[in-house]
């Protein structure tokens, strides 16, 4: 699967987070939420942790492999 890429964030004055995948938004975090996002963002791989944060992390063969005989049930 290939890498995140695309994810940028930006943190306003009043401590809001606003994640963008490309030009369209994709969350608002505030909060005790963006500062544990702002830590983490910090200490990891920033593209990981941004598609983690928005749920944008499921890409890729998920449909291809529900199709699958052996998940078939």
């Amino acid at each position: 699967m290939p890498r995140p890429q695309g994810f940028t964030y930006a943190q306003q004055r009043d401590g809001t987070v606003t994640i963008t995948h490309g030009s369209r938004h994709a969350t608002t975090l505030r909060g005790s939420r963006a500062a544990r996002f702002l830590t983490e963002v910090d200490s990891d791989d920033p593209q990981l942790v941004m598609a983690r944060w928005t749920g944008n992390y499921k890409r890729g063969n998920e449909r291809t492999a529900r199709a699958h005989p052996r998940n078939a049930r």
